[in-house]
């Protein structure tokens, strides 16, 4: 059997799966500037000399170096500057925590990640984080992922909640054959990240929407790119929702079940952000992709106007990622 394996540098979260809310901290500092494919393995049959650095293992049956991811975290030295993986054996690490703080308020919708990572040059691989608020009966959002630092990779990792699953906060990112799960809002902040052949998954009763950009000026370089991905689920969903005044989503060679709003977009009823985001699609299939009925603000793109959305050239990949 494949077990979990990602990388840790600077993040806080004290489990990973099936999660309620949470917030703490955790270590600094990065060892190189780049993310390849040896990041994102280790070699089961010899941890004590995996190449990528140092391993700790985490099972909770106790077989490991520790049966809590925390307690994993933990033992990275608050100094660290070198390469740390966590390798965690299959299993379901829960706990349940308070969406309290200390001095006993409710938090914000931000704080409540199940997973929130800080550090730049994060990757992940073979990982399921869920959040289990229910929005329904807890009349709440909660965050299943909260990602803060920059260049990070989310490799074939799956992202499980209900509204605001992702909250994609700062940073250049990379999403790459992950599934993303959730009905309104599911996929929102101000980070500029690629989604490259992603399955987007609605589990809306009724209506939804999947992104929702933050970006309030023209010199900001943020954006969502959608290349490749396939939605589908249930509901009626939104492409995306202009959080900013230029908020910026862009759909490209993306399948689209049934399930997209005809309309496709929304202006946050902030009619002045009509002439100011950025909407698109390109060359994408499905009954979803129809554009007949789409507001008439968002765009199909050429592929000149497509070119900068499609490949990793978007969040700089030729500077940080060695994947080949």
């Amino acid at each position: 059997m494949k077990l979990s394996a990602f990388e840790v540098l600077h993040l806080g979260f004290p489990i990973l799966l099936l999660v309620y809310i949470i917030q703490v901290h955790g270590v600094n500092g990065h060892a190189k500037n780049f993310i390849t494919w040896d990041d994102l393995m280790v070699d089961e049959h010899n941890l004590a000399s995996d190449i990528g650095g140092q391993v700790i293992v985490v099972d909770h049956g106790g077989n490991g170096d520790s049966t809590t991811v925390q307690g994993a975290v933990d033992m990275v030295p608050e100094d660290n500057t070198e390469r740390v993986k966590i390798y965690i054996y299959p299993g379901t690490y829960s706990t349940k925590a308070s969406d309290k703080g200390s001095d006993g308020q409710e938090i914000g919708t931000v704080s409540t990640a199940t997973v929130w990572v800080e550090s730049d040059f994060f990757c992940a691989t073979a990982l399921t984080i869920q959040n289990l608020v229910d929005r329904d009966a807890d009349k709440r959002q909660a965050v299943a992922l909260r990602v803060d630092g920059d260049k990070a990779v989310f490799y074939k990792v799956k992202l499980i909640g209900e509204q605001d699953t992702l909250l994609d906060n700062n940073g250049t990112h990379y999403f790459y054959r992950s599934y993303i799960q959730g009905s309104v809002d599911f996929i929102f902040g101000q980070a500029k990240s690629l989604f490259h052949e992603c399955i987007i998954y609605s589990v809306a009763e009724f209506w939804g929407a999947i992104a929702a950009h933050h970006r309030n000026s023209v010199d900001e370089d943020t954006g969502f790119s959608f290349v490749g991905c396939t939605i589908k689920g249930n509901g009626s969903v939104l492409l995306g929702r202009a959080w900013g005044d230029y908020a910026t989503t862009i759909y490209s060679n993306c399948y689209m079940d049934n399930i997209i709003s005809p309309m496709g977009w929304s202006d946050w009823n902030v009619p002045s952000r009509q002439r100011t985001a950025m909407f698109g699609e390109y060359q994408c299939s499905g009954k979803g992709s129809n554009r007949t009925e789409r507001v008439e603000w968002s765009k199909a793109l050429s592929s000149e106007e497509a070119k900068p959305f499609l490949g990793r050239d978007y969040i700089y990949g030729d500077t940080w990622l060695k994947l080949q």
